[in-house]
C-alpha cells in the first residue's frame, strides 16, 4: 500500500493565512492550482518574449507540488517563517524531511520521477524556472490580498504592501513577473460582469 496520493488529497484540509481573518478561506489545493497556472504563464511569457528555453509544463507541475510538504508540517505563517535566518533555515530542514517522508510513500520504480519535481537540478533553465515558480507563489499571495481587500477585509492591508514590495524587487530581475503584473493583475478584484465585458 502506497499512501502518497491519499496524502496529497489532504491538501484541501490545510488552510493558509491562519493568523489572519479571512472572508474566504484558502486551502493548499486552491493555492497550488493558482501557483501552477501562474508559473506556467510566466514561463510561456519568458519563452515568447525573452528568448528563454523554459519548460512551462514542468513549471506547472513544480507549482502543483511546491507546498506539498505542508501536508505534514502545516502552513507556517510568513511572519514566523521569515522571522530570522535561524528559524528560516530550521524550517527548510523540516520541509526537506517532510518531502522525503512523502516521497517514501511511493513505489521505488516511480519515486525518481517525483523526486525530480521536489529536487532542483543545476541546469540554469531549471533554476530560473524554479525562481518563476517562487514568483508565482508570491503573485498568488498578492492575488489573495487583492481578493480580501475587494471584499472589504482590511486585515490583509499590510500583507498586500509587503507582498507588493517583494514583487517589485522580483520585477527588476524577472521581466516575466513585471509583464504579468502589468497585463493580468489589474483584472483581479473585478466582478464577473466586468471580467466578461
Amino acid at each position: 500500500m502506497y499512501p502518497f496520493f491519499a496524502l496529497l488529497n489532504r491538501m484541501k484540509y490545510i488552510d493558509r493565512w491562519a493568523l489572519m481573518r479571512n472572508s474566504r478561506n484558502e486551502n493548499l489545493s486552491d493555492h497550488s492550482l493558482d501557483v501552477a497556472m501562474i508559473a506556467h504563464a510566466l514561463c510561456v511569457i519568458g519563452n515568447k518574449r525573452y528568448d528563454r528555453n523554459l519548460n512551462a509544463d514542468r513549471a506547472a507541475l513544480v507549482g502543483l507540488y511546491h507546498d506539498a510538504s505542508e501536508i505534514i508540517t502545516g502552513d507556517m505563517p510568513t511572519p514566523v517563517k521569515y522571522y530570522g535566518d535561524e528559524i528560516h533555515d530550521a524550517y527548510k530542514k523540516v520541509e526537506a524531511v517532510a518531502e522525503s517522508r512523502l516521497l517514501s510513500k511511493l513505489p521505488s520504480d516511480i519515486r525518481p520521477d517525483y523526486e525530480s519535481i521536489f529536487c532542483p537540478t543545476d541546469d540554469p533553465d531549471e533554476t530560473y524556472m524554479r525562481q518563476l515558480v517562487k514568483a508565482a507563489d508570491k503573485l498568488s499571495a498578492y492575488i489573495k490580498c487583492i481578493e480580501e481587500e475587494s471584499g472589504g477585509n482590511g486585515e490583509f492591508k499590510t500583507a498586500k504592501e509587503s507582498t507588493l514590495k517583494s514583487l517589485d524587487n522580483m520585477c527588476s530581475e524577472m521581466p516575466e513577473v513585471r509583464d504579468f503584473m502589468h497585463e493580468f493583475m489589474p483584472a483581479y478584484g473585478d466582478t464577473l460582469d466586468e471580467l466578461l465585458r
